[in-house]
């Protein structure tokens, strides 16, 4: 995430999308139930890497996007409050969406795939769904579209503003797949917990607009236009 910080815009609002914090341990198979919550050292590192992203870049956070989990509120939460001065007030709303809770935007029938992705794990689903194996799935990259529709509708106008977002390790997963044309991916690219991606958009109407990333540190960019099908 370090490294990502210094391939921002000087003077531009900007997104992140991340993961949320370190949470109690899920099963074998990356199945996580909703009720599992944040760990006392995954709290205080919300906090911490808050504190830590606004002081350094200069920034602040104007607007915040949640999955309406818990452990997901909770690290917006965390991380709202790391970006205050002591005895500040937090004033940014935290508007939740079930767009980010998995599976998400990527969804149509949520009942009929549950037991899908309970048979093949986590990693196997997202790699099914990006070859479009799996019915009741979105389009790949309408998935893509409506969350990067969610993002610029809500990015703030303030040069020095944060849209802070927060979602699931298999939201992200696949929003990254999609976004750099990855038709499969492995374990080595699976978000970790409070791991995620910045972005920002230049263009003054979001079908016209271009979309620029930075994950890992690799800066990339494409016409949201592109992802039209």
């Amino acid at each position: 995430m370090h490294a990502s910080l210094a391939q921002l815009p000087v003077a531009q609002p900007i997104v992140l999308l991340t993961r949320h914090s370190l949470r109690v341990a899920a099963d074998g198979q990356g199945f996580a139930s909703y009720a599992l919550p944040l760990t006392e050292v995954g709290r205080e590192l919300a906090y911490a890497w808050g504190e830590y992203l606004c002081n350094w870049t200069g920034r602040e956070f104007r607007a915040c996007l949640s999955s309406p989990i818990g452990r997901c509120v909770d690290t917006a939460l965390r991380m709202l409050g790391g970006s205050l001065d002591e005895n500040e007030e937090n004033r940014t709303d935290i508007i939740e969406t079930t767009l980010l809770v998995e599976p998400g935007s990527f969804v149509l029938d949520a009942a009929r795939l549950s037991a899908v992705f309970r048979q093949y794990g986590a990693l196997k689903f997202i790699n099914a769904f990006l070859s479009k194996q799996v019915e009741g799935m979105k389009h790949p990259a309408q998935g893509v579209l409506d969350i990067l529709s969610l993002l610029y509708d809500y990015l703030p106008s303030a040069e020095n503003s944060v849209l802070l977002a927060v979602s699931h390790d298999t939201i992200l997963a696949a929003f990254l797949a999609v976004m750099q044309d990855e038709p499969e991916i492995t374990s080595e690219d699976w978000p970790e917990m409070m791991e995620g991606v910045f972005l920002w958009f230049d263009g003054d109407r979001f079908e016209d607009s271009q979309v620029h990333w930075v994950w890992r540190g690799i800066k990339k960019s494409r016409l949201v236009s592109s992802f039209v099908v």
